[in-house]
């Protein structure tokens, strides 16, 4: 083995050498810190203790003042029925701002089912589609109404 290869062997021993001590470093340096924000490392802990919150569990099937409180879908014949089925893709927000009649919540979903990969509802469709067109109509929202009793006023330059 020549100077210039003991030499190269010699730095990259050096360099793993300074690897592992920049790393100690920053290990010992970390812990030490945390001591600091937390002396007693209560996030290691895992006792009972009253320092620890209960998660509380939600009911996903919880309905309140007639609405499902996990989608905010109305109560009513066939909610489960489209929770399972559409919202497994988007949100029920996106459902309930469409308001559609019966024949384009028909044709948006053989759409979805030609284009979106969406399965065959089998008499499921029926059911949803009744769900939607009864309890999210189409609604006319034409333009808003005239303002009246202004009073107006010049702008000065």
């Amino acid at each position: 083995m020549g100077k210039e290869e003991k030499f190269k062997e010699y730095v990259r021993a050096v360099y793993h050498m300074m690897l592992l001590v920049y790393s100690l470093i920053a290990i010992v340096g970390g812990v030490l810190i945390y001591a600091m924000i937390d002396p007693d490392f209560s996030a290691f802990k895992n006792d009972d203790s009253e320092t620890y919150v209960a998660v509380e569990e939600i009911d996903e099937d919880l309905i309140e003042n007639g609405i499902h409180v996990r989608t905010g879908f109305i109560d009513a014949e066939g909610l489960m029925t489209v929770i399972n089925n559409c919202t497994n893709c988007h949100s029920s927000k996106l459902v309930t701002q469409n308001r559609m009649s019966k024949e384009r919540w028909n044709a948006t979903i053989r759409w979805m089912q030609e284009t979106q990969n969406l399965w065959d509802l089998g008499n499921n469709q029926e059911i949803i589609v009744n769900y939607l067109v009864t309890n999210y109509p189409v609604e006319d929202k034409g333009r808003r109404a005239s303002l009246t009793n202004i009073e107006w006023y010049e702008l000065e330059d």
